[in-house]
């Protein structure tokens, strides 16, 4: 293969890679407005506080899997990732000007994230 072809070839991945963070991002935000839609108590007042939130749920699940192996998941870790996924949309509330939830809708919350976020195509993950 010539170094032209390589490199047409990293840039074409470095690219589809782009796209695919780019998709996730926007089917996670998704799942998000439809769970804080669908859950009584939970409230995103913007797009912004929706991207924002998006991104921190996103990195917090980033630190449960580096740190403890477990994904914060409904339906991917059982009793555990829907604890966890619990309290992660509990706990974006603190760094997300925008977005409240109550410990209740968080847990109903939790629920409904893991029923949209099974039926939607491809790996997502809060």
């Amino acid at each position: 293969m010539s170094s032209h072809q390589m490199t047409n070839s990293e840039t074409s991945q470095g690219s589809s890679t782009v796209w695919q963070i780019v998709g996730r991002f926007i089917t996670a935000a998704i799942v998000l407005a439809v769970t804080a839609f669908f859950t009584p108590g939970f409230q995103i007042n913007s797009i912004w506080a929706l991207a924002i939130a998006t991104v921190v749920l996103t990195a917090i699940d980033y630190l449960i899997i580096k740190f403890t192996g477990l994904h914060a998941s409904p339906f991917g870790r059982g009793f555990v990732g829907f604890v966890l996924s619990a309290i992660t949309l509990y706990v974006v509330q603190f760094f997300v000007a925008g977005y409240s939830i109550s410990w209740l809708a968080a847990i109903i919350g939790a629920l409904i994230y893991g029923v949209v976020d099974y039926f939607l195509p491809g790996e997502q993950t809060m």
